[in-house]
């Protein structure tokens, strides 16, 4: 526009020309330039080759760093810690640049494919008092659960550490899901009861803590505390083995909707299929979420994984799609941090995504099944996991 505009000044003209006064210039404040590191990343080891890679949202990856970096003082990515403290991020482009400077993909890590699924933090209704509706006590850790070494039970496990309770001079496997809840219910929390309806304390179990929402409008947070060592049984399988639901049918959202519709011996019987069985200590003041690694948990950023295989504060860079579930999320390309365990979390290409805690993350949560390929991202040296 203003190059025609300066034709037409310049073209013969038989009205008066006006002239409008420029506004004053007012000078420009101090302003941060776009920094644009130097990527001395060979080729093959730079964050920019991975899938996805150019479509993620930069600020998730930092959130992700940020939280490793709080873990242990940042361990082996303390240098790449320090170097971000000293910059200021303003734009997606700086957080990629400073990243590819920073990290590289450790070349050795297994590709091979796995499974993401996805967990949240569930605000749930309780009482102070068992009813009909809310009739499933909320149960501490009990006295006679212990650790021990797997080579001290009864018959022996292969497990470095296994829950087991005390018979005679034995150790035993702790009781499963069902025998348990045949158990009198130990309930008290400093002289406080918490009661649930049984399929919402069911999927508090799956998520490993969750949000008590009491009539006076309070709300206490309930930690894991202790599970019963068995190994966890998916009941998505239990339902589609027998014909109650479809395989492709069996979200989380579905799942709780049968199991309410069914409360009772026929949900029961369904819920005990799953001998797991999870613990909790009643936390008041606590308003967001932690994991296993005592850090509070960024939505989205963070994953569980299993520590047999993979370290808690390790960054990894995610690659899951064609998730199996109908109206499921199609795909997770970004980096996140190791920041939480789970029981049914087994394997090196395995991982759990945090999403956040509420209704709308439970639902986006009981969504994702997704084929997963994973890469451990770890700092920029000079030199591969291979010392080239």
């Amino acid at each position: 526009m203003a190059l025609l505009l300066s034709a037409c000044a310049e073209s013969p003209v038989t009205s008066p020309v006006v002239t409008t006064p420029k506004p004053p210039v007012t000078p420009a404040g101090p302003q941060t330039p776009p920094v644009y590191y130097p990527t001395p990343v060979p080729e093959h080891l730079r964050l920019s080759t991975l899938p996805g890679w150019n479509k993620t949202d930069p600020f998730i990856a930092l959130e992700a760093l940020r939280a490793t970096c709080l873990y242990k003082k940042g361990r082996q990515y303390a240098p790449v810690c320090d170097a971000m403290k000293a910059q200021e991020f303003h734009t997606p482009d700086q957080v990629l640049a400073f990243l590819n400077a920073h990290l590289q993909i450790e070349v050795d890590y297994d590709n091979d494919k796995g499974l993401m699924t996805g967990y949240f933090v569930p605000d749930y209704d309780a009482r102070h008092t068992q009813d009909a509706e809310f009739s499933q006590p909320v149960r501490p850790k009990p006295a006679d659960l212990v650790v021990v070494p797997g080579s001290q039970l009864t018959p022996p496990s292969r497990a470095a550490k296994v829950a087991a309770r005390k018979v005679g001079e034995l150790y035993v496997p702790y009781y499963t899901r069902a025998e348990i809840e045949a158990l009198p219910a130990d309930t008290t929390y400093n002289g406080v009861t918490y009661y649930m309806r049984p399929e919402d304390y069911f999927f508090m179990q799956l998520q490993g803590s969750g949000f008590l929402d009491l009539p006076d409008g309070s709300r206490v947070y309930a930690a894991y505390a202790a599970d019963n060592g068995w190994p966890f049984v998916g009941i998505a399988k239990v339902l589609s083995e027998r014909g109650i639901m479809e395989k492709n049918q069996t979200s989380g959202d579905a799942i709780h909707t049968w199991l309410a519709d069914h409360r009772g011996p026929q949900a029961t019987e369904i819920m005990n299929a799953n001998p797991r069985y999870g613990f909790f200590a009643i936390q008041p003041d606590v308003t967001e979420p932690v994991g296993a690694s005592g850090l509070s948990l960024p939505p989205g950023s963070a994953i569980a994984v299993d520590p047999a295989h993979n370290d808690l504060g390790d960054l990894f860079w995610l690659d899951a799609n064609a998730g199996t579930l109908r109206e499921a999320f199609p795909e997770y390309q970004r980096m996140v941090a190791a920041l939480d365990t789970g029981g049914a979390i087994k394997g090196k290409v395995r991982a759990d995504l945090y999403v956040g805690h509420g209704k709308r993350a439970g639902t986006e949560a009981g969504r994702i099944k997704h084929e997963l390929r994973m890469w451990r991202i770890v700092p920029y040296t000079g030199k591969d996991s291979f010392g080239n």
